[in-house]
């Protein structure tokens, strides 16, 4: 099948399956001698594979390990394991980002409801900026 077909078939651009390509979401896809690709069966489980685990919210990088683990054969439980666990340190230390940036506009939305009602915006002094990035 051509970049075309598959791109109709599965509802998705056919950027997408060139960047699905070149980051390793999908394996690399055969090429005709005129240099276009030609999709195969094979390729076209990669490709669902790919458009599954992008609506099921996987981060890009863990559907890359996802990909390699099985390209070279490891699909064994304690690789999955492996794999699940460093998704996890990396949502984990999203979360850790998000908390920070809530509490730091937390922080901005509070001084100014305060200024909204005294009329006059302040600023933490420099000890208790010091203390809020603690």
């Amino acid at each position: 099948m051509t970049i075309k077909e598959v791109s109709e078939k599965y509802g998705l651009s056919q950027d997408t399956l060139r960047y699905y390509e070149r980051v390793g979401m999908i394996p690399p896809v055969n090429r005709t001698a005129a240099g276009i690709r030609s999709y195969t069966e094979e390729d076209l489980r990669w490709v669902e594979l790919a458009k599954c685990m992008r609506s099921a919210g996987l981060p890009v990088e863990a559907m890359i390990e996802y990909v390699r683990l099985f390209q070279e054969g490891d699909s064994t439980l304690s690789a999955r394991l492996q794999l699940l666990t460093r998704q996890r340190e990396v949502l984990l230390e999203q979360r850790r980002h998000i908390d920070a940036t809530l509490n730091r506009l937390d922080q901005k939305i509070s001084r100014y409801k305060e200024a909204v009602q005294t009329g006059v915006l302040s600023w933490p002094s420099e000890k208790e900026s010091k203390k809020e990035k603690e």
